[in-house]
């Protein structure tokens, strides 16, 4: 088996091994697919998860088309305890450390708080906040032991940027953030980074519906469009590998700019 490290200059080797493994959550799909896709194309298996078998399944076999190494597991984060069980899913599956922990999986739906039900607070929470905790208690340490690994948070720029009746979101995507931090805190000195990936609009097959919406606020943007999946994917491929060996703790807007330049 093969599996990716890093010298003592950054550049990526692959030894002979048992395989490391990067777990992706919510990559079916979107950001969490091109995040997938490439991790893979990086010499890494592939722990494939989200809520449609069929997508999961077709692109675990994407994955192994290109002659990369991945498994599927469908899991809905959204259930309070859901974490968990794919926790140990994930265990009895793979056959090698877990070296990359991707927390892509959230999202939510969208209300004025008085119309803000508690159901719709806790899958908020569920998926933004309370799935990644519980992923990185499960792996984190496992990293700590062997002195190596990488957690990629996925938040959204809507973390430090408000916008009206999308509280409870918000507020869970701000928790993620700062659990970054915590966690760099906790794991960073044996060995484990931890960093954030903060999303603009990006056209997934979720948002390509209201591109038409949201042209004004496009155009506002430095770079002038929405951002593609694998242009998001690609800054998660960037902070898993080596060459971010000094990253810690750190939130990388990936927003066209909208973090740096306000609208006028």
């Amino acid at each position: 088996m093969k599996s990716v490290a890093g010298d003592e200059n950054g550049r990526s080797e692959v030894s002979e091994s048992a395989p490391s493994w990067a777990l992706v959550t919510g990559s079916s799909n979107g950001i969490g697919r091109a995040a997938a896709l490439g991790l893979a194309a990086d010499g890494y298996s592939v722990v494939v998860t989200g809520r449609s078998a069929q997508r999961v399944e077709e692109v675990r076999g994407q994955i192994e088309g290109a002659g990369g190494r991945a498994i599927g597991l469908v899991a809905d984060l959204s259930g309070p305890s859901a974490a968990r069980g794919l926790a140990e899913q994930v265990r009895d599956a793979v056959d090698g450390p877990v070296d990359v922990l991707v927390n892509n999986a959230g999202g939510g739906s969208f209300a004025p708080t008085e119309a803000t039900s508690d159901e719709m607070f806790d899958v908020a929470f569920n998926l933004n906040a309370k799935a990644p905790f519980i992923l990185v208690g499960a792996f984190a340490p496992g990293m700590a032991e062997r002195g190596r690994g990488a957690i990629i948070n996925v938040g959204s720029l809507s973390s430090t940027m408000a916008t009206a009746g999308t509280a409870a979101f918000q507020a869970a995507k701000g928790a993620l953030s700062m659990m970054t931090k915590s966690w760099t805190a906790e794991y960073g000195p044996r060995g484990v980074r931890v960093n954030t990936v903060d999303p603009g609009f990006v056209l997934t097959a979720v948002n390509e519906d209201f591109r038409p919406a949201f042209a004004n606020y496009l155009s506002t943007l430095p770079a002038g469009r929405g951002g593609d999946p694998e242009e998001v994917g690609n800054a998660i491929r960037f902070l898993a590998s080596p060459q971010a060996s000094y990253i810690y703790g750190v939130t990388l807007a990936v927003d066209g700019g909208r973090n740096a330049v306000v609208p006028f």
